[in-house]
């Protein structure tokens, strides 16, 4: 154990980018699995060539690093699925960084673009239905009560980012399938053709991995992580207004929030 009051720190703490593993995640006993060696030195590759740039073949990533095919490929596979990497075409890039989406009532087109990214929307399908009881009493209307699926692809700059359900009773916006553009905001829309404005939401946050279905319409492998948010949205009347499903790609998004000293 370190000991707290040396005046010499650990070294690998003055070297150390804040939110980075402890020690690179090297075990102290310094034992660690070649693929995880070749990993480390992919990253810093990484680094070096930036956003987009093409990254070596897996043969000259082995030759470079004197290891197997398969320990190269090994490590890949982690970055890919870390979102450091990316496929594109029969090669592999550098990706951009992660979409940091804030954790409050802000939509997702606010969240994107904030980032410089252009946000967008495909949708899959708009259904109208009488509610299940589960569904009906987060929503607030009666069993058998008309409400509205609609459920679309998110883009941010034309690439597959996520998969978004929403349920909204049918009283509410009656005109949903004639008035709204569905590649455009359902906040602003709800806020600017319709006066409606959110009050407060619960959110729930899970690690899933996506349906072989949710994975062809986002367009990832379906051993990809996904993170899955539920949200319960009320207006400023405390009237519920919406239930959310929303899947986000563990691997192109992050997510933020501020955390105030609540006293308790």
């Amino acid at each position: 154990m370190d000991n707290p009051n040396s005046p010499h720190p650990p070294a690998h703490l003055l070297d150390q980018a804040p939110g980075a593993p402890i020690r690179s995640g090297i075990p102290e006993h310094g034992r660690i699995p070649k693929y995880y060696a070749v990993k480390a030195r992919i990253a810093d590759l990484i680094e070096e060539l930036g956003d987009g740039q093409t990254l070596p073949t897996e043969r000259d990533l082995a030759v470079r690093y004197e290891v197997a095919r398969e320990t190269v490929r090994q490590a890949l596979r982690e970055l890919l699925l870390e979102g450091r990497l990316r496929r594109q075409g029969r090669g592999t890039v550098v990706a951009g960084p992660k979409l940091e989406q804030p954790l409050s009532l802000a939509s997702y087109t606010e969240g994107v673009r904030r980032q410089g990214r252009t946000p967008g929307r495909n949708l899959i399908s708009l259904d109208r239905f009488p509610a299940p009881a589960a569904l009906a009493a987060e929503i607030g209307v009666e069993q058998g009560e008309p409400v509205w699926h609609m459920e679309r692809v998110l883009l941010a700059d034309d690439e597959r980012v996520g998969l978004e359900s929403t349920y909204v009773s049918v009283a509410r916006v009656p005109a949903l399938d004639r008035d709204f553009e569905p590649d455009s905001s359902f906040y602003a829309y709800l806020r600017d053709q319709l006066g409606i404005s959110f009050g407060d939401a619960d959110e729930r946050i899970e690690t899933v991995l996506a349906t072989p279905r949710e994975a062809l319409l986002i367009g990832t492998p379906p051993a990809l992580p996904m993170l899955l948010i539920h949200r319960v949205s009320r207006d400023t009347s405390g009237h519920p207004l919406e239930r959310v499903r929303t899947l986000y790609r563990g691997d192109r998004f992050s997510f933020t929030t501020h955390l105030g000293n609540g006293g308790g």
